[in-house]
């Protein structure tokens, strides 16, 4: 354990402290030096993608699959893939994490890390397509990080078939996936305890049931969450635009003090304004999952026809987590009166500013949506697991069902008790997979750079 918690502290623990005035300063981790200035570079290098191509990627998102490839998934499917990912626990625990720790402000900092990481997003999915490859078990495509990682890393002739750097890819993803399903039955089973005083071992008997249902069935993750996913992020908005018409009036103050708090006004006499950065900062990073090599393993998978419009449905993927989804889950808790919620944290302030606004239907509300988001997650990194089994282990069904059964385990266990020690294993895994995803995506940057250049061309010309 003393050898894991090293490992959690040089990945998200902070490696380099810069005092400020006022007493404050800013502690940057590992990652927050690799994605932050990673996501700045890229946006400059794609010419402001996110602001530019706004327009095209919502022209994309409504296009239909023209493709009759066998099984395949269109472009929109693996951006709804990956959105059920996405789109699960960091947007509700997550943002109030940040907004406990670091204030409103954190809120400003994660719009920020939004619009960086979906340059990051762009590149690593058009990569992620320009080295798919034929799925000889599912049917359609696979790629991902592991893939294009090894064309840049192997060399002809090598005894061995894989490289090293893509293998070391592939395992820190399943051990990252693994921690997770831990995670996400702990808080379904925790938060169904909370709103309805289920005992955990129910609940957690029929979240593994239905996922196994689903999950163990060749094709059947695709066809679940192009249901699940559209309906629950549609409705968690709908419920968050009723709040704050409801609550108009106040809007004005809240963005006054986001705005203020982003930028240590209120914070910086009492040395606060590096804690709401880089709460703001880290947690976006960690909810959009932009550069982790998670989304790519998805968008791998779709069929469409040119490379780059995958990567901007994925940038279009990293808007719709962080700017929409966890802006909802933000005005939530900050139109909720501060005496209300004041002292709280987790998933106690989330339900308590739901309780405000909606009554006892919030709170109920709030717990059945935690339960979809969290079971598209788990179904969602299941899909990402395919390729990089299949990297590991080879084409056999063998390997592919015995990681299903492992993370079905994991799934039941995390539902009966909280192992941070399993918790910490997947922030492990998913730094570890944002190390070795970025020592190909600066290199191998160019190619998605021109696979852009040739999509605008193709643009200007029809």
């Amino acid at each position: 354990m003393s050898f894991i918690q090293f490992f959690y502290n040089l990945l998200w623990g902070d490696l380099v402290t810069i005092p400020l005035p006022g007493g404050s300063s800013i502690g940057l981790s590992l990652l927050v030096l690799l994605l932050i200035p990673a996501g700045i570079y890229f946006t400059i290098r794609t010419r402001f993608l996110p602001f530019r191509l706004f327009p095209e990627m919502l022209k994309i998102s409504v296009e239909k699959k023209t493709s009759s490839e066998k099984n395949s998934i269109s472009g929109v499917q693996a951006l709804i893939i990956s959105t059920a990912t996405r789109v699960g626990m960091g947007n509700l625990v997550g943002v109030v994490a940040a907004i406990s720790m670091g204030g409103a402000g954190a809120v400003f900092w994660m719009w920020v890390t939004a619009l960086l990481g979906s340059s990051t997003a762009f590149i690593e999915a058009t990569l992620a397509q320009l080295y798919k490859e034929k799925d000889p078990l599912y049917g359609g495509f696979r790629g991902g990080p592991a893939y294009y990682i090894h064309h840049l890393f192997y060399k002809k002739g090598h005894r061995l078939k894989r490289s090293v750097i893509a293998s070391l890819f592939a395992l820190s993803g399943l051990l990252c996936w693994c921690g997770i399903s831990q995670v996400i039955g702990n808080s379904v089973s925790s938060a169904f305890e909370n709103a309805f005083h289920i005992p955990p071992l129910y609940t957690t008997i029929v979240l593994v049931i239905f996922a196994a249902v689903i999950v163990l069935r060749k094709n059947a993750t695709v066809k679940v969450l192009d249901v699940i996913v559209p309906v629950m992020a549609g409705c968690y908005f709908l419920i968050t635009i009723f709040i704050i018409v409801k609550n108009a009036g106040q809007l004005p103050a809240v963005f006054r003090q986001i705005f203020e708090e982003a930028f240590g006004l209120r914070q910086a006499v009492a040395g606060g304004f590096g804690a709401v950065l880089m709460n703001g900062a880290k947690r976006g990073l960690f909810s959009n999952e932009a550069g982790s090599g998670s989304a790519p393993c998805a968008a791998a998978a779709a069929d469409i026809s040119h490379p780059a419009k995958e990567g901007l449905l994925q940038a279009f993927g990293v808007f719709i987590d962080t700017i929409v989804i966890c802006s909802c889950s933000a005005m939530i808790m900050l139109l909720a009166p501060v005496e209300l919620t004041a002292g709280l944290t987790g998933m106690d302030l989330l339900q308590t500013a739901m309780s405000h606004h909606l009554g006892r239907f919030g709170v109920i509300f709030i717990a059945a949506t935690l339960w979809l988001f969290s079971f598209s997650t788990f179904i969602g990194i299941l899909f990402y697991a395919r390729p990089n089994i299949a990297y590991l282990f080879g084409d056999n069904w063998l390997s592919q069902t015995l990681y299903k059964i492992l993370a079905l385990v994991m799934l039941f266990i995390g539902g009966l008790a909280a192992y941070t020690f399993v918790w910490d294993l997947g922030d492990i895994g998913i730094g570890l997979m944002t190390i070795f995803n970025m020592l190909a995506l600066f290199p191998l940057s160019g190619q998605a750079i021109r696979s852009l250049k040739d999509y605008e061309s193709h643009i200007k010309k029809s």
